[in-house]
Order: C-alpha cells, then structure tokens, then sequence
C-alpha cells in the first residue's frame, strides 16, 4: 500500500540578510579562537576555567574585555566580508578603524591603570611600616595597565595585519 503524499511545505518568505550570515562565520570563528585560547591557557596553567575567569576579572576587570570583544568582533565580521569581497573599501575602512580602535582601548587601559597606580602613591602616606601595603597595590594597578598593553597592542597589530593582507588580495 501506497503512502499517502505528504503536503508541500510552504516557501520561506523571509530570507535573513547577507550581514547576518557574515555575522554568524566572524561570531563563530571568534568563539572557535576563544576555546582554543582558552583550552591553552588551561593547559600551561593547569588552573580551571573559573578561576582563569576569576584571574583576568581581577587584573584587567571586565570592561576592558567586554570593549575588546565589540572591537575583535567588528574587525573579524570586516575581515570575512573582506573575505568575500577584497575590493571593498567600506568594510576595509570600518575593519581597520575597529582595529585600531584596539589599540587605543589599550593604551587607554594603560594610562588608567598608571595614573590609578599613582593614585594610590598620593592616597596613602609613605612610611617604612606602609611601603609594603603601597606598593603592593600599586603593581595591582600597574598589572592593569600593563596587561591591557600586551593583550591589545598585538591583537590589534594582528586584525590591522589580516585586514590589509585580505583587501590586497585581488578580486575573484
């Protein structure tokens, strides 16, 4: 006996844009990049996620990465659209610029961080019995400082890097 014909399903009258799909392959290939990142820093340190989580929370706090992440995200979208298209001088421009951005969220991390080191120097009076205290938590702001330079600086050497390399790259 013969099934009975199943019912044609109804056409998609919606189709999502093309940004979104790009969206999606930079979202994707950053998460990729973060588990990878983050399985080696397990594995050169041997601590778990949480407190690596806990670790970077506690030198860089969670503005600095959260900014970084909206940056990394704009230039890797502009990368994959460049990767598409080289010839398209919008995306290179915005990936760029999001690039550079990278590294002025880093400096800008840095100079905070120095001038809350030199904060805490003018708050508390320096004594033989307090210089321990002080400059323990001075070099707590200067990580800051410090730590936002090495991660942004080469991150945004990197997109500015690959950006540049996709856009040269002569069109399908």
């Amino acid at each position: 006996m013969a099934r009975p014909a199943l019912p044609r399903p109804m056409p998609l009258r919606w189709s999502p844009p093309r940004w979104f799909d790009e969206a999606a392959r930079a979202l994707a290939m950053l998460l990729g990049l973060a588990a990878i990142g983050l399985a080696a820093a397990v594995a050169l340190t041997g601590d778990p996620t949480r407190a690596l989580a806990l670790r970077v929370e506690a030198v860089v706090g969670v503005v600095f990465p959260a900014a970084l992440g909206v940056l990394v995200l704009i230039t890797a979208l502009a990368a994959v659209r460049l990767w598409a298209e080289p010839s398209n001088r919008l995306w290179r421009a915005a990936g760029l610029q999001a690039a550079s951005g990278i590294a002025t969220l880093a400096l800008t991390f840095t100079l905070l961080g120095i001038s809350l080191g030199i904060g805490t120097l003018a708050e508390r009076p320096l004594t033989p019995d307090t210089v321990q205290a002080v400059i323990g938590a001075l070099t707590a702001r200067f990580s800051l400082a410090f730590m936002t330079t090495v991660i942004g600086l080469p991150t945004a050497a990197l997109g500015r890097a690959l950006l540049l390399v996709l856009a040269a790259r002569a069109p399908r």
